[in-house]
């Protein structure tokens, strides 16, 4: 889907450029027969595979099975319909890395094996929050692989110049502070415009709200549940520290761009966003920090959207024994903790966020992932998010005068359109 699409093509940036380094898996050992001369071919997305992991991967499959393996990489444009057309073909790619938000339709098309067997013997410990995608109609359509989710990224200096000595642990200490750089510096408190609906969605999942509910068989808008007006209120008091446009997104302009003049406070983003604001104001790296967004109470961080990537085998695959071999070793403790170093995502197991050290945007992402959360995993959720987002027309309508109620009940009919499918 296109969150998913969005999330995970900013998780690829950040892996694009990632050195190589060396590591042997305990998979390593097992010796191999039964598949040699056989080819198995992985489409991977642009910048998901960092060379180094790649190259100690490709060694270990084909040392332990005998192998050739053949890893195609795919751009994000138009991958939608690319994967659509080659799980309906009678040669399909065997594995192949798939947004998270994606998994449902894909699974619900009959286009991928079933991996029940791979989740008992591999994934027990799989983070819940993570694995949850990859779970379609009670059953496992695929393996999480990595996660990425927004963080605050602060201005040291500004906040220096405020007088603030450390940073929240709540949302009141947050909004605390916002005020106290808004009254005692001319910096813009917080860079936040009025759609950054990637935000606002883990404020959703903060409040326990469900953004569609069922009616009958149908999927129909749930915008006017209390639960999503709360969101809605407090996404509005983070935006009344902002000068930015009620009726604009994060990416128009570019937040890191706006960041990078050194006149606002904070934002909420990715953290390779960072990587945006320095290459418009290489200074300002020096300047730049991060923190869990952070939630009512101390301790329970805010909750966020968990965009990322799947790895799921075709269901026409041939090859599905010797598929679910490559599993077993791109997503072991070894090759999945040297992901998470080497391209700073979140691996798909708490014990493996230790091997995030030394990078300190992937250490304030990831305390809120065991209570993060993704947009509904439906598949006929995938419309809904075609500009223009109606979810997005809800805020802007809230930022500027109608109640939460009422701009919910200005876009029901356009969310339950795009929920029935209807173009």
């Amino acid at each position: 889907m296109k969150r998913g699409l969005i999330a995970a093509t900013g998780v690829a940036a950040m892996l694009v450029s990632v050195a190589a380094c060396g590591s042997d898996g305990d998979d390593d050992k097992a010796g191999a027969d039964g598949f040699k001369g056989q080819t198995l071919t992985v489409w991977a997305m642009d910048g998901s595979t960092p060379a180094g992991w790649t190259k100690d991967v490709k060694a270990a499959f084909e040392k332990k099975t005998g192998a050739k393996l053949k890893l195609e990489i795919q751009q994000w444009n138009g991958i939608q319909q690319k994967v659509t057309t080659a799980l309906s073909e009678s040669d399909p790619p065997d594995v192949l890395e798939i947004g998270n938000t994606q998994t449902p339709s894909y699974a619900q098309t009959g286009g991928l094996a079933e991996l029940d067997d791979l989740k008992k013997s591999i994934g027990a410990d799989w983070s819940e929050s993570i694995n949850k995608s990859a779970v379609y109609d009670g059953k496992q359509y695929a393996a999480p692989w990595y996660a990425a989710n927004r963080v605050v990224l602060y201005n040291k200096k500004v906040w220096a110049e405020a007088g603030i000595k450390d940073t929240p642990k709540t949302r009141t200490e947050f909004f605390k502070d916002l005020d106290t750089i808004q009254k005692k510096t001319d910096a813009e408190p917080i860079y936040l415009p009025g759609q950054n609906w990637y935000f606002f969605d883990g404020l959703t999942i903060g409040t326990g709200a469900d953004l569609v509910k069922k009616d009958g068989k149908k999927w129909v808008s749930n915008l006017a549940d209390p639960k999503v007006g709360k969101a809605m209120d407090i996404y509005k008091q983070y935006q009344s520290f902002s000068k930015a446009p009620k009726d604009k997104d994060e990416a128009t302009p570019q937040q890191g761009e706006v960041f990078a003049k050194g006149k606002t406070g904070a934002f909420i983003g990715m953290g390779w966003e960072a990587g945006i604001a320095i290459k418009a104001n290489p200074k300002i790296e020096k300047d730049i920090g991060y923190f869990t967004i952070p939630g009512e109470t101390a301790g329970k961080p805010e909750g966020v959207f968990l965009g990322g990537s799947n790895l799921a085998v075709a269901a026409g695959s041939e090859k599905q024994e010797l598929a679910k071999e490559f599993l077993k070793i791109a997503l072991n403790d070894t090759y999945e903790g040297q992901l998470a170093k080497e391209g700073g995502v979140i691996p798909n197991k708490e014990s493996l966020q230790t091997q995030l050290k030394g990078n300190p945007a992937g250490l304030a992402a990831a305390p809120a992932v065991a209570t993060g959360g993704t947009t509904p995993l439906i598949p006929e959720w995938a419309p809904v998010e075609n500009a223009p987002n109606p979810v997005k027309t809800y805020m802007t309508a809230v930022l500027t005068g109608k109640s939460p109620a009422e701009a919910a009940k200005s876009v029901e009919g356009e969310l339950n359109k795009r929920l029935s499918q209807e173009r």
